[in-house]
């Protein structure tokens, strides 16, 4: 098992960054990970993948272009570079570990076994 701690979130002016991260407890260098977001009265959705080597990145399309997903594995860290933040956006934070159907992309959240306990991300107008 692997536990994942998410930080970084805050209060951001829409149009601005913020860069959240994810550590886990042990070495995870052979974890397929990603980023997921819930807002209120919404249901968690996928936000950015990225495999265990970095060489596969994807992203949903209401993030591509703005959203960077990079890990760096001598540190156990995934991250998630926000920029140009928009109100919609202000959600709580997952990130998770694929743990089923990992050898190619997936978004499915029930392929992930390993959930952090999220970092919240408010964008203010």
């Amino acid at each position: 098992q692997v536990q994942l701690v998410e930080s970084g979130g805050g209060l951001v002016q829409a149009g601005g960054s913020l860069r959240i991260s994810c550590a886990a407890s042990r070495p995870f260098h052979n974890y397929v990970m990603g980023w997921f977001r819930q807002a209120p009265g919404k249901e968690r959705e996928f936000v950015a993948y990225i495999d265990a080597l970095q060489r596969e990145t994807v992203y949903a399309d209401s993030v591509k272009g703005r959203f960077t997903i990079s890990r760096d594995n001598s540190k156990d860290t995934l991250y998630l570079q926000m920029d140009s933040l928009k109100p919609e956006d202000t959600a709580l934070y997952f990130c998770a570990a694929c743990v089923k159907d990992c050898m190619e992309f997936t978004g499915n959240l029930t392929h992930y076994g390993y959930w952090g306990q999220g970092t919240q991300v408010t964008v203010s107008t």
